[in-house]
């Protein structure tokens, strides 16, 4: 439906909350021949069945699925006197639906980059980028007139022709790498007086990590104030992957962002089904009042192979959804190619987003929390050391099997008011610190606040600057001796009892790191496990140690304000994640309990693997427990999630009167409320249960 915009009738009628009610949406991501052949019926009734209640569809950038006036705005070749993009948007408007046209600039055709040399991306000789996975398409640079001028005209078209609320903008960053066009060169030379990089982490690469922010920034605001000169409640919206938003000024987020998409459209390998969560963590450790939405895709993700055409199993699909809504990033599903050869994937969507339609009434009015925080170290925040990855995951994992509710918070973010909410910091290898970070942590401390830190944590200054000891030296109650080394066969040693000793019964001594650090401990610290010096892991004969445990392999220290820290020298969550044994699972549960300092708010019990989370409001929680429990938890796809036997929550109430139920089951349950805690059991569970505790009077 095409519209006058001198009159916008319809526009008119638009309001600018639309991004907070748009909660769950459809994307359609055409192919170029999808003009013959696309069903527009079927993806109506989809959407109806669905209950979604916005869409994304696509329209322009790399190719154009509506008949633009553009001079170079390259359309389908089977577009012909049709507007499939129109036909969508007139469908979607009819059911009630937010609308947003998806544009991608990431690349452009042969005729627009020989009349355009300027927009391309290059290479540090000069060369033009040739797309990496079709010929004769090139790579754009965003730093050029082809984003700033060329793209804004195309979103122009766009919301003046058409009754939608937004543009959504993929890939919109241009050519991921460094682009050494020659409008990059000088916009970098003119504003730091400096040469444009060689290459990430090398000279002036912290410059040029500062103005690529600035400069995609001020983009998105160009892109963003240009639909809203058309039409006042209409959004620009780049896509953002899992990390984006921490890339990103804030007050231009505030101004322009009014909502989140992340493009994480599933998990691949040995990712875990609690990653989709964590990208709604993640961003809310940044803006933690911004919604966010989860795009995910209805086939595998495989970024080697690249399956965009096909359908995952029916279970990966449902859990990735239902972790992502249970852990605050709403549900958004995406098809590649409206033709439909494989309908499996059909079913999955409809279950999972009627679930999300079930339990909003009560969700959509609560608030994520927890007593418990992940430190999340900025992009450039951690240094790529050669001696593994996973130190975040390993960790996650840990809080996840002890059914720890936590958060993220951003390494940007430690400020008074955001570290107040929580009991607990854990720096799973927050190597890079600057000291503005380390003096807002040490303040936390001395205020009751308890931290848990692992490996390098604070060795190294925002810059990467090693430092000659520990920046929270004084707080952790250690002192650095030895730089990390890699070593095998290490163990870990029992000295002595302490809370976090507890669960090893029957041992004397547990695994150890494969990189540790060797520590002095200081002043009233404890040391509850000692590291075995090194001995030899062949012959078989020569396997068994030589002399007692001796430097601290575990710190642990109780402080005036009422905080308490740990502190393991080793590098505990990156061999957790790749070997997961159970004991440094325990090891990480332990800490955060004794530095905890009391009983949780909220308790999960049961056997199985369950991601919890909890939502409160003033009188009123509930508690969400998405059910991970598979034949394949840790290597995907799954393909069957396994119900969950009798599971036992257990919250903090302020009365003696509270109503309790369970949202998926839609059934009442009882709540026996005793010493201040209301308990429930839930006999079983599918994939998700969520129990609702009211207080109110």
């Amino acid at each position: 439906m095409r519209t006058d915009p001198d009159q916008a009738p319809l526009s008119a009628t638009r309001s600018p909350d639309w991004p907070e009610r748009a909660t769950r949406w459809a994307q359609i991501t055409l192919a170029e021949d999808d003009p013959l052949h696309f069903d527009v019926d079927f993806w109506l009734d989809l959407m109806r069945d669905s209950r979604s209640n916005a869409t994304c569809i696509s329209a322009g950038g790399y190719v154009a699925y509506y008949p633009t006036q553009l001079e170079y705005h390259y359309r389908s070749q089977f577009l012909g006197d049709t507007d499939p993009f129109g036909a969508l948007v007139d469908g979607a408007r009819e059911l009630g639906m937010s609308v947003m046209a998806r544009v991608d600039p990431h690349a452009i055709h042969a005729d627009a980059a020989a009349a355009h040399p300027e927009w391309l991306a290059r290479d540090s000789d000069g060369n033009a980028l040739e797309h990496w996975a079709h010929p004769d398409i090139w790579l754009t640079c965003a730093f050029t007139g082809y984003h700033r001028e060329f793209i804004t005209e195309v979103a122009r078209e766009i919301v003046r022709e058409y009754d939608v609320d937004a543009i959504f903008a993929n890939r919109w960053e241009g050519y991921y790498g460094i682009s050494y066009s020659e409008a990059a060169r000088k916009s970098f030379r003119d504003e730091t007086g400096l040469e444009l990089p060689a290459g990430e982490y090398q000279e002036n690469w912290t410059e040029y990590v500062g103005w690529r922010r600035r400069q995609l920034s001020t983009l998105v605001g160009i892109w963003d104030q240009a639909v809203r000169d058309l039409r006042p409640h209409a959004r620009f919206i780049p896509n953002l992957g899992a990390l984006a938003a921490r890339d990103l000024d804030r007050a231009l987020v505030e101004k322009h962002y009014p909502i989140f998409f992340i493009d994480k459209q599933g998990r691949s390998g040995i990712e875990a089904p609690w990653a989709a969560g964590r990208n709604g963590k993640r961003n809310r450790g940044v803006f933690p009042d911004r919604p966010v939405r989860l795009i995910t895709s209805v086939g595998p993700e495989h970024h080697q192979y690249r399956w965009k055409d096909s359908v995952a199993p029916a279970e990966e699909v449902k859990t990735w959804i239902v972790d992502g809504f249970a852990q605050g990033a709403l549900p958004w599903f995406t098809k590649f190619n409206a033709s439909i050869p494989d309908h499996r994937w059909v079913p999955p969507i409809v279950e999972a987003f009627t679930l999300h339609a079930k339990v909003e009434p009560v969700l959509k009015d609560l608030r994520i929390t927890a007593e418990v925080a992940l430190l999340d170290p900025t992009r450039a925040g951690q240094l790529r050391t050669p001696d593994g990855l996973g130190h975040e995951d390993g960790f996650y994992q840990a809080l996840v099997e002890a059914r720890v509710p936590f958060e993220f918070i951003s390494d940007q973010e430690l400020t008074p008011d955001r570290l107040a909410p929580y009991k607990v910091i854990v720096l799973a290898n927050a190597e890079q610190l600057g000291d503005d970070q380390l003096t807002q942590l040490e303040a936390y401390v001395a205020a009751g606040g308890s931290l848990i830190a692992a490996y390098q944590t604070s060795l190294y200054d925002e810059q990467g600057r090693a430092r000659d000891d520990f920046g929270l030296a004084d707080v952790l109650g250690v002192h650095l001796e030895t730089p990390a080394r890699p070593v095998k066969n290490n163990y870990i040693a029992l000295t002595g009892e302490h809370r976090l000793n507890r669960g090893y019964e029957g041992t004397t001594r547990i695994i150890g790191g494969t990189h540790i650090l060797g520590v002095e401990a200081v002043g009233d610290a404890q040391v509850p496990f000692r590291f075995i010096p090194d001995f030899p892991d062949l012959p078989m004969e020569e396997v068994y140690p030589r002399e007692a445990p001796d430097k601290p392999a575990v710190v642990c220290r109780e402080h005036a304000g009422g905080g308490r820290t740990v502190y393991f020298p080793f590098n505990l969550g990156a061999i957790f994640w790749e070997a997961l044994q159970s004991d440094h699972g325990r090891l990480v549960a332990n800490a955060v309990s004794w530095a905890l300092g009391k009983d949780p708010q909220v308790t999960v019990e049961g056997a199985g693997l369950v991601d919890v989370a909890v939502h409160r409001g003033s009188d009123e929680v509930a508690v969400a427990l998405v059910n991970l429990t598979n034949p394949m938890a840790m290597r995907g796809p799954i393909r069957e999630t396994l119900p969950l036997p009798p599971q036992t929550v257990s919250v903090a109430v302020p009365g003696t009167t509270v109503k309790a139920r369970l949202l998926v089951a839609e059934v009442d349950v009882e709540a026996t409320v005793e010493n201040g805690r209301a308990v429930v059991t839930i006999p079983t569970a599918g994939l998700l249960e969520i129990v609702h505790l009211d207080w109110r009077s």
